[in-house]
């Protein structure tokens, strides 16, 4: 495992991290003796960042990261979300009692006296033009109820806008084959400014891991069943924005590129870490052989010049008029 600096916050961390989404809710069932698994299959191998939130499972991913850490002797940084238990999720419910409050529950559950990183999870627009939410996180830093805070997005507007927050040190955002627009303004400034970025999604819910067909079927409790149009959160969340069948012919054509040995998932991931501004990708896992796929994803060797063109062949030709303006 290669390890990358996650912006200033002094953290060394795997640039093949965990997301603990699906071992929460929203992917189907979820075992956790299963997905406790996963998470030791993870450590072992050299992972030692974790991504979660409070309402992934209300507090089920939480609670199974708090295990973990209990049964493990190695540095293990977690970072948590909050905001997104807010209903309704407004901007004028992002103020410190309930950022306070947040953060006190997440610090039970993880059994922690303090957050490594918290991140406000996907607030509306409005908040990043609030400067005394920001004070509040400062407030709640100075008093040792976390080490560090950031954001996670959905827009290159919050993002800017977000990073003039002195306090702010990491940004969470949708990056991937079918999302590249980060790399185009946001990240070089992040770099000048010393932000950490967690490449979320980074599989497009699945889809570039080649495995799913157009009779493909999803459980009634997986947002990729409910969400594809935006219906219960944002759009983009759900396949990155793309059409179903869009995003399945576009798969089929970075096929070709896969190296002899790995899988489409490998060199999506491997496509991400081609971007130095980017600390980590973090993509889910539920079972222990998903873990093993994605860490070795690290293992590959640098994609070509040639590569990384066709990648962005496929994104204009196909992708780019579907999502780059709208986030």
């Amino acid at each position: 495992m290669n390890y990358r600096e996650l912006g200033r916050t002094g953290f060394k961390v795997s640039e093949i991290s965990f997301g603990a989404w699906a071992i929460g809710s929203m992917w189907g069932q979820v075992d956790e003796r299963e997905s406790l698994a996963a998470l030791h299959r993870a450590i072992d191998l050299g992972v030692n960042f974790i991504d979660t939130a409070d309402v992934y499972g209300d507090g089920r991913s939480e609670r199974l990261i708090a295990r973990l850490r209990k049964e493990r002797r190695e540095t293990i940084y977690v970072a948590t979300k909050a905001g997104r238990q807010l209903s309704p999720h407004t901007a004028d419910g992002y103020n410190a009692a309930n950022l306070t409050r947040f953060v006190e529950d997440s610090l039970k559950r993880l059994e922690a006296e303090s957050l490594d990183l918290l991140q406000l999870h996907c607030p509306p627009t409005e908040v990043y033009y609030r400067p005394e939410v920001f004070e509040a996180l400062d407030r709640l830093a100075e008093a040792g109820k976390l080490r560090h805070y950031g954001v996670s997005v959905e827009k290159i507007e919050e993002t800017l806008k977000a990073i003039e927050y002195p306090g702010v040190e990491t940004v969470q955002i949708i990056f991937n084959m079918f999302r590249q627009r980060p790399a185009e303004l946001f990240f070089p400034e992040a770099k000048r400014r010393r932000v950490g970025i967690l490449a979320r999604v980074p599989l497009a819910s699945g889809m570039l891991t080649g495995r799913m067909k157009r009779d493909t079927t999803f459980a009634k409790d997986d947002h990729r069943n409910f969400n594809r149009h935006g219906e219960a959160f944002d759009r983009g969340e759900t396949f990155s924005g793309v059409d179903y069948e869009v995003g399945l012919a576009a798969v089929e054509e970075l096929r070709p590129l896969v190296p002899a040995g790995a899988s489409l998932a490998q060199l999506a991931l491997r496509w991400i870490l081609m971007f130095d501004a980017v600390t980590c990708a973090i993509p889910g896992a539920k079972r222990p052989a998903q873990v093993e796929e994605n860490v070795r994803a690290a293992d590959l060797p640098a994609l070509s010049e040639a590569q990384m063109a066709k990648v962005r062949e496929i994104y204009d030709s196909q992708i780019r008029q579907l999502v780059h303006q709208r986030w």
